[in-house]
């Protein structure tokens, strides 16, 4: 009896030290307004305010996907941003590959929707990619950013308004455009649409607050906790592939290793009857051994110390 009044005495001491060593929790100040793409955007709307206020407060305490998403962008921005300037898309649409998949190159739904930019198959392949059981292009980095390219360039086409433009990402045209019309609004922040889509906007605009400064949220990063840009050597596959194992080592490396460099590989073969040409990055040996003083800051704000 006394052991068990022993034990309950130190759990209690233990549940008091515990609840008066809490670290206390913030709030964030809510801006009055921030800037997508070029175009000022008000926040002193009531349901504007409190809808980005949402938003940022779900970024800064989810700390284990935002430490993640600090961690690739370093290494996936820097692939990005290129293909965006160069298809006359604003840098800010970045972001929306940040609220889409986490900037998980192997990020796939319920729903079907796979790769960085959380594209359906149909609309993957009426944007030009391949979508099979062997090749799915979607995992392709630099191919699914063009195709998202041309989907922005469309629809900006059509709606002369970035924002609107990336409410239709999520929404689907044909829905923004009904809704456009049957709401008498022009914009995507004035319309009644679904909870999703309604978040949608405003989670980019977070996550674009976020991203530009990490530390005022209270992230800490150190130079050697980012990851390492690991150098590749193209080859090229003109025809079939009986084997990706046996393929991968011939290059000096495993079928693990050979996916883990080339995600939108899918299947354990190639048949390609037709002889089109595949790109294939293969990682250098020497980059396979973590190494900080091979680390590459890509936004050095992002680097505590």
């Amino acid at each position: 009896m006394r052991y068990k009044t022993g034990v309950i005495l130190f759990l209690c001491l233990c549940i008091s030290r515990s609840i008066f060593s809490i670290e206390p929790f913030y709030a964030f100040p809510i801006p009055s307004k921030t800037e997508f793409a070029d175009q000022t955007i008000s926040l002193e709307r009531y349901d504007m305010r409190e809808r980005f206020d949402r938003e940022q407060i779900v970024i800064a305490y989810n700390q284990s996907v935002s430490f993640l998403i600090i961690k690739r962008a370093n290494l996936l921005f820097p692939l990005i941003e290129p293909i965006l300037k160069a298809n006359g898309i604003p840098d800010d649409f970045k972001y929306l590959a940040v609220i889409e998949s986490n900037l998980d190159i192997r990020a796939s739904s319920g729903a079907q929707a796979a790769g960085l930019w959380q594209l359906m198959p149909k609309t993957a392949q009426q944007l030009g990619l391949e979508v099979n059981d062997e090749i799915d292009e979607r995992y392709n980095i630099e191919k699914s950013t063009l195709a998202a390219c041309k989907f922005f360039k469309s629809a900006y086409s059509k709606y002369k308004s970035w924002t609107t433009v990336a409410a239709s990402f999520n929404a689907g045209m044909g829905r923004i455009s009904t809704e456009k019309e049957n709401q008498q609004v022009d914009s995507a922040f004035d319309m009644l649409l679904s909870s999703e889509t309604s978040r949608y906007v405003f989670r980019i605009l977070a996550m674009k607050q976020f991203l530009e400064n990490p530390k005022t949220f209270g992230y800490t990063i150190s130079h050697d906790q980012f990851y390492q840009t690991i150098n590749t050597k193209n080859v090229k596959v003109t025809g079939p592939v009986a084997d990706w194992t046996v393929w991968g080592a011939q290059q000096g490396i495993s079928y693990s290793q050979l996916k883990d460099f080339n995600v939108w590989i899918r299947g354990r073969k190639l048949t390609n009857s037709t002889g089109k040409e595949y790109i294939l990055q293969i990682p250098l040996k020497e980059d396979l051994i973590f190494n900080p003083a091979k680390i590459k800051i890509h936004n050095p704000i992002w680097v505590s110390f």
